[in-house]
């Protein structure tokens, strides 16, 4: 016996009513319904563009560990503690950052973090300036803590920033509360953020690279099979520049390792840029 086309108990209404009961019953069962329904709700005007991208984010932040969005070690700037006043303030005001881990002998021995407006008090009278006096306790944690975990953490200790440490205590990388959010609301600008991130490596027709001192020694190695190591430096212009035992002006060159190594752009403060070749 056909159904009445009229009816409302008919398969394609009783879809309809199954779905409100599911609703109503605590469906959907899984993540993947529930994007499923919310992205349904936006299609139909319930929820702005915006409003679904952060839910999305929100549910996504409970999925990834602090390794899937952390600053790996070879980016972080970090603070020899046995520096004097004006290095340290020339390498805060190069960053541009607000928050620097300090170490001792090596850079798995975190001291603490220094917050650049500490440092106002020593400005014109720095004698006897030890960095120790004005560091703030460091929070460490794990490489496979969940967001969601370390947010929430955040949000109950009132720190913004956390070292994490590998499995054998070692420095694997840093994360910052901005960097938890920006999963939920998208990439979060600063005044100190460039419009798109310059490219640090270009390669050249004849086989060689024009290379920014700021390239991490672990990319480079990667790039041209190097073994340089980065415990002592995080970048190529760092390592470089104690080679030449001075700041190179343009044209010098220097042999390290398998390559030679010619300083195309430099100023009265530091290298910035190589040309890169293979030496034979």
């Amino acid at each position: 016996m056909n159904e009445d086309p009229g009816s409302t108990s008919g398969p394609a209404h009783r879809s309809w009513w199954d779905r409100l009961g599911h609703l109503f019953s605590g469906e959907p069962r899984n993540r993947g319904e529930l994007i499923e329904e919310l992205r349904a709700a936006q299609a139909n005007g319930l929820l702005s563009t915006d409003t679904l991208t952060m839910v999305e984010g929100a549910i996504k932040v409970t999925e990834l560990d602090v390794d899937d969005v952390m600053v790996p070690r070879a980016q972080i700037v970090m603070l020899p503690a046995d520096a004097g006043f004006p290095d340290i303030l020339d390498r805060v005001v190069e960053s541009g950052h607000s928050r620097f881990p300090v170490h001792g002998e090596d850079k798995d021995e975190i001291l603490g973090i220094l917050l650049a407006k500490d440092l106002l008090k020593f400005s014109g009278h720095a004698e006897g300036f030890d960095i120790r006096t004005i560091l703030r306790p460091a929070v460490l944690i794990p490489e496979s803590m969940r967001l969601n975990v370390l947010l929430e953490e955040f949000r109950r200790s009132r720190n913004h920033m956390a070292l994490v440490i590998d499995e054998y205590g070692g420095v694997a990388g840093l994360i910052t509360i901005e960097d938890v959010l920006e999963q939920i609301v998208g990439e979060i600008d600063d005044e100190h953020d460039d419009e798109e991130e310059p490219a640090l490596v270009h390669e050249q027709s004849d086989g060689g690279w024009l290379i920014s001192a700021l390239t991490p020694i672990a990319d480079f190695n990667e790039l041209t099979g190097e073994q340089f190591s980065d415990e002592e430096f995080d970048t190529i212009g760092g390592m470089a520049t104690t080679e030449f035992g001075h700041l190179p002006e343009p044209g010098e060159e220097i042999v390290i390792g398998n390559h030679l190594f010619h300083v195309t752009e430099a100023d009265d403060r530091r290298v910035q840029q190589f040309r890169v070749t293979r030496h034979k």
